[in-house]
């Protein structure tokens, strides 16, 4: 059976649908590059905001339109609204979060434990969602109480996945040809907090370092709380890359108390300062909400310039979005849509220029890249674009495809995506 795979949102849906990906070639079916020559779709959606729970319907939808046989529906929107999931067309089958990890298993009427006997080697999915990195699930569900966030809700409590699973799934993505691997999860820096005794996110990250030769191993999203100065000391190790997401929502104390998020602009500047001491170069990157209830223009200035003052590598700028279910739904004081808007355009622009400003700080070094894209830009040479370890984005010129190679590239100017340089012999 010819099966395509399409995820929206977060690093956790790709990691999953990667899983999904191996666990049917393992079957025996063929991973394709589009809906239109697929027998079977499966959609593994997203509602963090209104526009992702859109975007998860238009891909439904999309599917259909372009001939799929048949569409399976997983994901954080169709746990939430499995009824709405179901009316879309050729939807056969909607399989809450709750219920994914056995997915392949009940669409292909085979016991779970099938998948286990004989894992195969990781291949990079095809078409859209084409990386040359591995992203792996070490841990699903969240515990917070975040007021804005559904999240939580669809994903449930917190639980990690063994240290020895993890480990098994990254030495199937290395013997595959992976050289990059980023752990994720929804709340990946709570990982080990269920597991008796208790356990750490540093553990660990040891222990991948320790018994397997990952070339570079990168972490998505974690929460500031979840962090303490002991746990810089794992960059000691070249091999973790330099680059922490660390989701701020906002720089002012009162919106920060409003949302329930455990921290304060004191503690993250804090936070950060000790990052950068122990990692020379480390990117920051941060998700920043505008707009949400009770925010007036003194919180949104205080909000500005601590995002100013931090000198984010990048972000993601979100106008508050109202979810049904949540906290923040009940709290007074809303905030227009035009200014919201307004006030996000603003944001956007003060992340980049530090973005800018980072990559500036680049110009004239040299740095190790790894390829994830590659496009034919004329009759004897390609364009690659790929990823430094602390997240700069390069691009090149080169005669040959180094699609999942790592190169040394001197960087040489500024693009709108990033710094582009010439490659060293």
């Amino acid at each position: 059976m010819k099966i395509f795979l399409d995820s929206i949102g977060c690093r956790l849906n790709q990691s999953e649908i990667e899983r999904f990906a191996a666990q049917f070639r393992a079957a025996g079916h063929t991973i394709v590059n589009t809906a239109g020559e697929a027998e079977l779709v499966v959609v593994n959606t997203c509602t963090v905001t209104s526009a992702a729970a859109s975007d998860s319907r238009q891909k439904i939808r999309q599917a259909a339109r372009l001939g799929a046989g048949e569409i399976v529906v997983t994901g954080c929107w169709s746990t939430l609204e499995p009824a709405s999931a179901a009316t879309l067309p050729k939807v056969r089958r909607v399989v809450s979060n709750r219920d994914k990890d056995r997915l392949v298993a009940e669409v292909l009427d085979a016991p779970l434990e099938e998948f286990d006997l004989e894992p195969v080697a990781r291949e990079p999915l095809p078409g859209s969602h084409l990386r040359t990195r591995a992203f792996i699930k070490t841990q699903d569900g969240c515990d917070n109480h975040c007021t804005f966030c559904i999240t939580r809700i669809a994903r449930g409590a917190g639980r990690s996945e063994s240290i020895q699973t993890v480990v098994s799934d990254i030495q199937i993505a290395l013997a595959g040809g992976t050289r990059e691997v980023v752990l994720s999860g929804v709340h990946l820096g709570s990982w080990g907090y269920d597991f008796s005794p208790r356990s750490h996110l540093r553990d660990l990250i040891r222990t991948i370092l320790q018994e397997t030769d990952v070339e570079r191993l990168r972490l998505s999203s974690l929460e500031p709380w979840d962090l303490d100065e002991d746990f810089f000391q794992l960059w000691e190790n070249p091999r973790l890359c330099r680059h922490l997401h660390l989701p701020l929502q906002s720089g002012s104390e009162q919106t920060l108390h409003r949302m329930a998020r455990h921290t304060t602009p004191a503690e993250f500047r804090q936070l950060i300062a000790v990052a950068r001491q122990a990692a020379p170069g480390m990117a920051v990157t941060t998700d920043l909400i505008v707009g949400f209830p009770g925010e007036d223009e003194v919180e949104f200035a205080e909000s500005l310039a601590f995002v100013q003052e931090m000198e984010f590598m990048g972000g993601h700028v979100f106008s508050y979005s109202a979810r049904p279910g949540t906290p923040a739904v009940r709290l007074s004081n809303p905030v227009p849509g035009p200014i919201a808007r307004h006030r996000s355009e603003q944001m956007r622009q003060v992340l980049a220029e530090s973005s800018t400003a980072f990559c500036a700080q680049h110009l004239g070094t040299e740095v190790s890249v790894l390829w994830e894209a590659t496009n034919v830009y004329g009759p004897a040479g390609w364009k690659l674009h790929g990823l430094t370890d602390n997240y700069l984005r390069v691009e090149v010129h080169s005669p040959q495809r180094l699609w999942n190679k790592i190169s040394r590239v001197r960087l040489d100017r500024l693009t709108d995506q990033g710094l582009a340089g010439s490659l060293i012999e």
